[in-house]
């Protein structure tokens, strides 16, 4: 971990610890969050985490830009990784069909996989949440196996159904709502992932997501929307 501090605002900070991104990272982005949390208190407004960087917001009333770096040096000095699997591991079902994942049978021909073989490969890994964004409870999570990997659509779709599951390089998230995207869609899962009346996103940085794969009937069951995905030309 090498730290670099970045101006992103009068009171924000960016904090950039790695260069690249890694799974093994998480752990440390995790302390650093703890006692960057414990180091502020009050004077802290947010922290947001990513990738590699974690973003700090502060009060202007309580610190400066000086004192607020002292505070960061202060609070990773002699910094350890928090404990591996802290996280809440997640298991989420999942219906991977083409009639609401159109990419699987494109998936499956350009990974040489078939679709039964891209739905193994991907439900048989435990993925890594690493930041949210986008939009409320999108989490973006890693990394997929190299050989489901696939670029973003060229021309991103206007609607993309709540539930979709898809994977853009070597991410794969769900969509949380009914939203714009240019994912590789592979499947629809029917768990809610933001409450907005608490406001809280169901997976957090840290956390651990398996999918497990489920039939069309045990998805419906779930409360889960089979409504065919409609190809935009």
């Amino acid at each position: 971990m090498k730290l670099r501090i970045e101006p992103v605002a009068v009171d924000c900070l960016m904090l950039r610890l790695f260069d690249s991104i890694d799974e093994t990272h998480m752990p440390w982005l995790l302390a650093a969050t703890q006692r960057l949390r414990e180091t502020f208190g009050a004077a802290l407004i947010d922290l947001v985490p990513s990738y590699t960087t974690l973003m700090l917001h502060y009060d202007l009333a309580q610190l400066d830009d000086d004192q607020a770096r002292t505070l960061i040096h202060q609070a990773l000095h002699h910094l350890q990784p928090a404990s591996a699997g802290s996280g809440t591991l997640h298991r989420l079902p999942v219906w991977y069909d083409a009639s609401v994942g159109p990419e699987l049978p494109l998936l499956g021909e350009r990974s040489g996989l078939g679709s039964a073989g891209v739905i193994e490969r991907h439900s048989q890994h435990e993925y890594q949440v690493f930041a949210l964004g986008f939009a409320p409870g999108f989490a973006f999570m890693g990394l997929v196996e190299p050989q489901l990997a696939s670029p973003r659509l060229a021309t991103p779709r206007q609607r993309v159904p709540a539930g979709s599951l898809g994977i853009a390089d070597r991410q794969t998230a769900v969509y949380p709502s009914v939203s714009p995207g240019g994912w590789n869609l592979i499947g629809r899962m029917p768990i809610p992932l933001f409450d907005r009346e608490q406001g809280r996103s169901l997976l957090q940085p840290g956390d651990r997501v398996r999918f497990e794969p489920v039939e069309r009937g045990e998805f419906l069951r779930l409360g889960g929307d089979d409504t065919p995905f409609e190809v935009q030309p």
